[in-house]
């Protein structure tokens, strides 16, 4: 696992995904008792044509404009879930920010520093890692900005 290399710490967090669940992120944060301010979720989006990753906070949604700014682009949209699947190995609700079959440009919420901790998917449904938000930041080489839009 990328992170172990790393020499990064985190928890592995599980819980019995429901099949017919289509909030993965608000299921992980009651299934596992924590604030879904401190869940994070993953999406692909384009920007200016180009695949990158947004890391927000599954309480609220991905500001695509920001994005496209902390990037230096100029329009962004988000990607078609197929093709997020195929270039980073995961299925949509279970894709991780870390270990990606690509290597894709990340920006992380700026909130994430608000917490001590917290919860990114590790790879499947059902399942989360938990840790420091810096360490996430240095897992993914991601840069941070205030993507996150409150719901």
């Amino acid at each position: 696992m990328a992170l172990v290399r790393a020499g990064i710490p985190f928890e592995v967090r599980g819980y019995a995904h429901a099949a017919a669940v289509t909030d993965f992120g608000g299921e992980a944060a009651a299934a596992l008792g924590v604030a879904p301010e401190r869940v994070f979720k993953t999406l692909l989006a384009e920007v200016d044509g180009v695949l990158a990753v947004g890391i927000v906070p599954v309480s609220g949604t991905l500001d695509l404009k920001a994005l496209a700014a902390a990037l230096g682009g100029k329009r962004a949209a988000m990607a078609d879930p197929a093709l997020a699947e195929r270039r980073t190995g995961y299925v949509v609700g279970g894709i991780s920010p870390i270990g990606q079959r690509t290597s894709l440009r990340t920006v992380l919420d700026v909130s994430a520093r608000e917490h001590g901790t917290v919860l990114v998917s590790g790879g499947r449904r059902g399942l989360d890692l938990e840790l420091r938000p810096d360490d996430l930041a240095r897992a993914t080489a991601a840069i941070w900005a205030r993507i996150g839009r409150a719901s």
